[in-house]
């Protein structure tokens, strides 16, 4: 068995993959594909609105918030949020806790004048924690508050939705749908496509109405939050096949016991792994335990010597993509929602055999 811990595009659904594979060359009987099809065939309309409905119903989406299926991933949304949110007098606050905040603070600054950078990493006994809340400068009157849960390179997590006045941007492309959250807490969610919901090249933004109202002039209309609801997600040709198996991997959720489900999956998973590391005097994991994501659990073999030699063994093993991203090194584990309990029982078992033969 193959078991597939890359960061993004991760791990799919083994069913979703099976049901693609087979309606591939004749998708619902029309002798097609469906990336054939065209968007505006009310065939594949329906099957855009029973998507957005799967996934209200996932996520308890209020009937005043708008969904979004765009282009351009997460990354697109990091300009995206700037354009449509703020004017470039308008003053925001960006929540600095790894990489991909410090990648969408690098955009922000393209757009608004005044991007109030709050820096919250602290490391106490060689761990790297999120400062708490009393100790964040936040602007009197932000646009917006901009935050990522999960920072999928560093393995940092926020586990509280931050207690801010201004409406809060929350970048969710690695824990979405992961576990139940209140939608009604934020102003915008987003999330690229390639870690819990589908393929790369599809993001998905839930948006307050009210929000859409604080339209900006200058704004790139295939990033118009505004023209987008307004079009259905369909100014121009969206990502139509990525669109359709998003909608399967909704369906499937639904059929596996919705996010209830994950989360309860998801927490043992994490658990397992990070037990393994804790318990051991070969492996590390340098985050502070009130931070450490679900999702991407980084560790570190205490003689890097050897991380040539693990990865080798693993991959022989079948446990891919095991890899620390660049900026970090030494190992991560990626564990969405298609990774079985399986997988991560199959990688403890590795890592204590291997941690046995070489210690």
């Amino acid at each position: 068995m193959v078991y597939n811990f890359s960061a993004g595009p991760a791990m799919l659904p083994a069913p979703v993959l099976k049901k693609v594979q087979s309606e591939l060359l004749d998708w619902q009987g029309l002798g097609v594909s469906v990336m054939e099809m065209s968007h505006r065939d009310p065939v594949y309309v329906k099957m855009t609105e029973v998507a957005e409905q799967d996934l209200r119903d996932l996520m308890n989406i209020p009937d005043n918030y708008a969904v979004l299926f765009m282009h351009g991933g997460g990354r697109g949304q990091f300009s995206a949020v700037a354009q449509n949110l703020a004017g470039p007098t308008a003053t925001v606050d960006y929540l600095n806790t790894g990489t991909w905040s410090d990648f969408a603070i690098r955009e922000a600054k393209k757009y608004v004048k005044q991007v109030n950078v709050l820096d919250v990493m602290t490391e106490i006994d060689g761990l790297k924690q999120v400062k708490s809340a009393d100790q964040w400068a936040l602007s009197e009157q932000a646009a917006y508050f901009h935050y990522c849960p999960n920072e999928t390179v560093d393995g940092i997590a926020i586990h509280q939705v931050p207690r801010v006045q201004a409406p809060i941007v929350v970048d969710m492309s690695s824990v979405i749908l992961s576990e139940p959250i209140d939608v009604s807490q934020y102003g915008v969610i987003y999330a690229g496509a390639q870690k819990n919901i589908g393929p790369s090249g599809l993001a998905v933004v839930i948006i307050r109405k009210d929000l859409l109202e604080t339209q900006q002039s200058r704004v790139c209309t295939i990033m118009n939050y505004q023209v987008q609801a307004a079009e259905k997600s369909m100014y121009n040709t969206p990502n139509t096949f990525a669109w359709y198996l998003a909608g399967e991997v909704f369906k499937w959720l639904k059929a596996e016991g919705g996010v209830e489900a994950m989360a309860d999956l998801n927490n043992r998973k994490s658990a397992l792994l990070y037990e393994c590391v804790d318990n051991s005097s070969f492996y590390q994991n340098k985050i502070h335990v009130n931070n450490r994501s679900k999702m991407n659990v980084p560790f570190q073999l205490k003689n890097a010597a050897l991380d040539d030699l693990f990865l080798q063994e693993a991959a022989q093993e079948g446990l891919l993509a095991l890899k620390g991203h660049r900026f970090v090194g030494g190992m991560r584990a990626s564990m969405y929602n298609a990774m079985p309990y399986e997988g991560a029982q199959a990688l403890v078992d590795f890592m204590t055999r291997f941690a046995h033969q070489h210690s």
